[in-house]
């Protein structure tokens, strides 16, 4: 490695390390340990090869000399020749095991890369839900990426370089020592000069990159949420086009005036350093080459010394920065471990079982739930805050206690907040109750198994969430052995058979990020085209078809009666026209069910029920502007 690359190797690692020293723990040394143990055997092999090419890297300056020494004595020309054939063999060696070294550490890092990335991927898998809604997506992938990648670069550039850069170095200094300790020792006086603009430029470019990463963030922020679906309505709708442009330009300006300053400074710094590699050439030759001419030292020596120095510069500055590299190196490894070290709030017991066969009740007995504190879900770095807010845990559900028989519907209205989909969300354990249990056929989902809970319950949420995917890939989510024919009922059942066949690419056409290509109707009907494919036994859905017209709610709502037949299910609707025929209606209001009832029963008692029935009909009536006058009995009021 030259001089300039490796000054190049030292300021790029000083620039991506963090400034603050701080101790790492043993902890974080340990779980290095652990991940690198699968590879440990590469790993030796990697080190070695290591050593080997800094003991070829060492032999070829001293046969160098040999070779001016043997042309300058006027030896044999055999000599030369076979000199000359064993530089070339060892440069043959060198390139070999060069080739090999980068295969091992290809393999290497980009094994550790898939071990970490699976370790926190299937982590943050098992994270609730309320970890999603407070990190930002940005903030996580980049553990998945750039932590990660500087977590690898440990093996495969820190751990070689270090050993093979001690080997060379010493190796280089006995040699050189034992050729002429006294131009040694000049020589190495210039390496403070050489070592010391190394460490001031790096605080300066860190200062540097800093400021470029933020302001490139800030930008990239920007950007992402300008350019998605809702932004870019959002902006068309409201924003101010010209202020925009201005706005990104000024971010823009700031980022190249940041480059500028940055490549000047590279520039200064790589400059700087030659200039010093060059003064100390200059030292070997010119002492070196006095010596020689006074007889002390043969010709071949100084030729040695010169390509020596070289060699010797160039792992000192590696080694200057090492502990740059391994700071640079733990930082990111402490951040993937970060993530591995948050425990998931909701676990599945090692004892977990399936869900009985058969249709399904479901119950609550007595339950009270409060949604989390943000420090025991998420992590500062994830939410790009200085601290968590501690705030959390007070209880939103107060006693909660219902009973749905196999086969029947329960319906859950009320006001907005009242906590509907608090009660939806414990179901499937997105979240667990704080107190009281959560039974499905009788066992407490806390029981039961992940996956057969899974294959048991199917929601339908109020904003129908679909992958920027094609539309077979979206509904093959819920089975993924269906066949197109499959496929196709299920979307004639959801009233969206004819819109798919119209499609470009029928099933294979891609739906847009979110599924903004289609309208709110048609996401919210292809959702709960997905949950008739799943044919799951217990079904919750959560204003299902909020975003329907009337004609779209009566098509869906003959689907989902036909898809219900036989099934247990939970309807949370505001729109009470859709829960009439419901088995038993729960009026739920500030977390607590405050009426309980049929349609019929709690329109005679006068209650909170009666009083929303009310309210939505006169709406509609005032919005249609004709009078349907209800069943008298069932909006009477009030006796006494």
């Amino acid at each position: 490695m030259s001089m300039e690359s490796t000054a190049w190797t030292q300021l790029h690692n000083v620039m991506n390390a963090r400034s603050e020293r701080r101790p790492f723990a043993r902890a974080t040394l340990r779980k290095i340990a652990g991940f690198a143990r699968p590879h440990r055997r590469r790993i030796i092999q990697f080190v070695l090869l290591g050593v080997a090419t800094a003991l070829l890297a060492v032999a070829t300056p001293v046969l160098a000399g040999r070779v001016v020494n043997a042309i300058v004595s006027g030896g044999d020309e055999r000599v030369v020749v076979r000199l000359a054939l064993l530089i070339a063999l060892i440069a043959l060696a060198e390139a070999g095991l060069g080739l090999l070294a980068r295969r091992l550490s290809a393999t290497l890092g980009e094994g550790l890369i898939l071990d970490l990335r699976i370790a926190v991927f299937d982590h943050v898998q098992r994270m609730p839900v309320a970890f999603f809604t407070r990190t930002r997506t940005g903030a996580l992938v980049s553990r998945l990426n750039n932590d990660v990648i500087g977590a690898q670069r440990a093996f495969s550039n820190t751990l070689s370089g270090v050993v093979s850069n001690v080997v060379t170095l010493l190796l280089t200094l006995a040699v050189m020592l034992t050729l002429s300790w006294s131009v040694t020792l000049l020589a190495l006086v210039l390496l403070p000069v050489f070592v010391i603009p190394a460490r001031r430029m790096g605080t300066r470019m860190a200062r540097l990159q800093r400021e470029a990463a933020d302001l490139n963030a800030a930008m990239g922020n920007r950007m992402t949420e300008r350019f998605s679906a809702p932004g870019a309505t959002l902006i068309k709708l409201f924003g101010r086009p010209d202020d925009e442009s201005a706005e990104f330009a000024a971010r823009a300006r700031r980022v190249r005036d940041i480059g500028v300053r940055t490549a000047m400074a590279q520039s200064t710094f790589i400059t700087a350093l030659t200039l010093v590699s060059a003064l100390a050439l200059a030292l070997v030759y010119g002492l070196g080459g006095t010596y020689a001419l006074r007889g002390s030292l043969d010709p071949g020596s100084v030729v040695a010394l010169s390509l020596l120095l070289v060699r010797l510069y160039a792992p000192l500055t590696a080694l200057a920065g090492a502990r740059v590299e391994v700071m640079s190196a733990l930082v990111s490894f402490e951040r993937v471990f970060e993530i591995l070290a948050l425990k998931p709030l909701i676990a599945e017991r090692p004892d977990a079982r399936p869900v009985p066969d058969g249709p399904v009740s479901v119950e609550f007995d007595a339950v009270r739930f409060g949604y989390p504190s943000a420090d025991k879900v998420s992590l500062a770095s994830l939410e790009e805050v200085a601290s968590l807010d501690t705030r959390g845990g007070a209880e939103v559900l107060h006693g909660i206690s219902f009973h749905a028989e196999p086969g029947r519907t329960v319906a859950l209205v009320g006001s907005s907040g009242a906590g509907k989909s608090t009660i939806a969300q414990l179901l499937p354990r997105l979240y667990d109750a704080d107190a009281g249990t959560v039974r499905i056929g009788g066992v407490d989902v806390r029981d039961l198994s992940a996956q057969s809970l899974r294959a048991t319950l199917g929601m339908v949420t109020q904003d129908g969430h679909l992958f920027h995917e094609s539309v077979r890939a979206n509904l093959l989510l819920a089975r993924p052995g269906a066949t197109d024919e499959e496929l196709w009922d299920v979307l004639r059942r959801a009233r969206l058979g004819d819109l798919v066949r119209s499609l470009p690419d029928g099933l294979d056409t891609v739906v847009g990020e979110r599924g903004y290509r289609l309208s709110g109707g048609e996401r919210q009907r292809m959702t709960i085209a997905r949950l008739l494919l799943a044919r799951q036994r217990v079904v919750i859905l959560d204003e299902a078809t909020a975003h329907l017209d009337n004609t779209s709610e009566a098509a869906v709502q003959a689907a989902l009666a036909e898809a219900l037949e036989g099934r247990t299910a939970v309807v949370i609707a505001h729109r009470l026209s859709t829960v009439r025929a419901a088995d038993l209606i729960l009026v739920v209001e500030d977390g607590r069910i405050v009426e309980r009832g049929t349609h019929d029963e709690l329109l005679g008692t006068q209650g909170r029920y009666a009083e929303l029935y009310r309210t939505q009909f006169m709406g509609a009536e005032a919005e249609t502007g004709v009078a349907s006058d209800p069943d008298p009995g069932e909006l009477a009021p009030a006796a006494g």
